[in-house]
């Protein structure tokens, strides 16, 4: 069956009936089997569009991550790349060197120790460029074990509650032991000490986020290489490090130069991030980048040759678009290191004024401001009773904004949030709207004697 929302309404309907407008006779069609027939394709786009007008505008979505615009000539770009296949490197070679030049320029950003020699590879997204370089790590430490002649059928990698829902497929799909590290207290993501303290001879890796999707934090990536430095002093076990910079890992080296999270520190063995987040490009690419050849073992590489030539693929999927990844060079080429830098640094901007007004209401407190990721969570003061942060949330879609409120993970259940997410689109001038909006619905909320709306009731979001 397939898979859906769990609060997707039934659609009994088994026709659709089609306006006489857009037909020359009355004419209907099935909903859920192909027609009997052919139609206009003037008619099928119609039906179509008309449906996608109920989706919400993407603009006002401050729940997304993603990049939901780019330039005209970018748009352009994509239209002539719709056709490209990514992996027929023989056929469209010169795609083929963009990925590369892209590769390149990331492992550069990120100080690989050689960036002339990078080593990586495009994805669909941040999620399998993360399994990917998980599936290299448990490699790696397969063939560790096996050269000492000791067991593999146990491997365990660290990480805290607050990973993407990426690392719990991973481990479940390729049998690894996640040992997920709770919040507790005012502590909402991985620190050092608890990493360390759920290490073993087992673990193939610590996974530290380079912003945490709950309240857009960094993890001290830095103090975690330095703890495991100490341990492999202590115990002699080497565990690497891989950076899950979903979104840190195109804000980071832009706006926050002096931080060491990268490649600079030499336990940090890869670096995944999403080109269709902070990268700035439409939804379908993200990256993975190793510190250098021997990060990525080579029995993970196949090699093909029936589309043409003797290629090398290393990826969950086969078939995938090219456009996203002209797009990301097309960014890289118009941007420069300085656009990319006022773009982020603008964001941060919006997103840190936002969060000090918002907790200057009276109702809310700040939980973090935006000056990490551009992203920041709030909840409502302990004495505010008459409505819950999911009040909130369905007040301000009723003016088209999507705010999610969630609960924390474990230890931390009883927490609940709301987050914004400012990206590229988001002005000074809609936040000021989006403020003023808030303002009127607070009006409202404040005089509810008790909330509406909780977390079993709430359908708009699941983090």
């Amino acid at each position: 069956m397939p898979l859906k929302h769990p609060a997707s309404p039934a659609d009994d309907a088994a026709r659709l009936s089609i306006c006489p407008m857009l037909s020359s006779e009355p004419l209907d069609i099935p909903r859920r089997e192909l027609p009997r027939g052919e139609m206009e394709p003037e008619v099928a786009y119609q039906i179509v569009h008309d449906e996608l007008m109920l989706d919400g505008n993407a603009r006002l979505n401050l729940a997304t991550f993603v990049s939901t615009w780019m330039e005209p000539q970018a748009d352009r770009l994509m239209a002539e790349c719709f056709d490209k296949n990514m992996i027929d490197k023989d056929e469209y070679p010169q795609t083929a060197e963009l990925e590369n030049r892209c590769v390149a320029m990331l492992a550069r950003l990120w100080h690989a120790p050689d960036p002339r020699q990078a080593t990586g590879c495009s994805t669909t997204g941040s999620s399998e460029a993360a399994m990917l370089g998980g599936l290299a790590l448990k490699r790696r430490w397969q063939q560790w074990r096996r050269a000492e002649g000791k067991p593999t059928d146990r491997p365990n990698i660290v990480m805290g509650v607050n990973v993407q829902i990426c690392w719990e497929k991973f481990a479940n799909y390729w049998d690894v032991e996640m040992r997920l590290v709770p919040m507790e207290g005012d502590r909402f993501h991985l620190s050092a000490e608890e990493a360390v303290a759920r290490c073993d001879e087992n673990t193939i890796a610590v996974v530290a986020i380079l912003g945490s999707t709950f309240d857009g934090s960094y993890e001290p990536v830095k103090e975690i290489c330095a703890a495991l430095d100490e341990l492999q002093e202590s115990t002699g076990l080497d565990i690497p490090v891989h950076v899950d910079g979903a979104s840190g890992g195109m804000i980071a080296p832009f706006i926050d130069q002096d931080l060491e999270w990268d490649f600079r520190l030499e336990r940090v063995c890869s670096i995944n991030t999403s080109g269709h987040k902070y990268g700035l490009v439409y939804p379908g690419v993200g990256w993975i980048v190793w510190r250098d050849a021997a990060a990525l073992p080579e029995d993970l590489i196949f090699w093909v040759n029936y589309l043409g030539d003797e290629m090398p693929t290393f990826a969950l999927n086969f078939s995938r678009p090219g456009a996203q990844v002209v797009a990301q060079y097309y960014n890289f080429l118009r941007l420069g290191f300085e656009g990319y830098r006022r773009v982020q640094a603008y964001a941060r901007d919006v997103a840190t004024g936002l969060a000090d007004r918002i907790g200057q209401l009276g109702p809310f407190v700040l939980l973090t401001r935006g000056d990490e990721l551009p992203v920041f969570a709030f909840t409502t003061r302990a004495d505010v009773k008459g409505f819950s942060v999911f009040d909130v949330s369905a007040a301000l879609r009723e003016r088209g904004w999507q705010v999610p409120a969630y609960t924390f993970p474990e230890n931390r259940s009883d927490l609940a949030v709301l987050r914004i997410v400012v990206r590229r689109g988001m002005t000074h001038d809609l936040a000021d709207i989006l403020v003023k909006d808030l303002e009127r619905q607070l009006a409202r909320l404040q005089r509810q004697a008790a909330p509406v709306h909780d977390a079993a009731s709430d359908a708009g979001f699941r983090h």
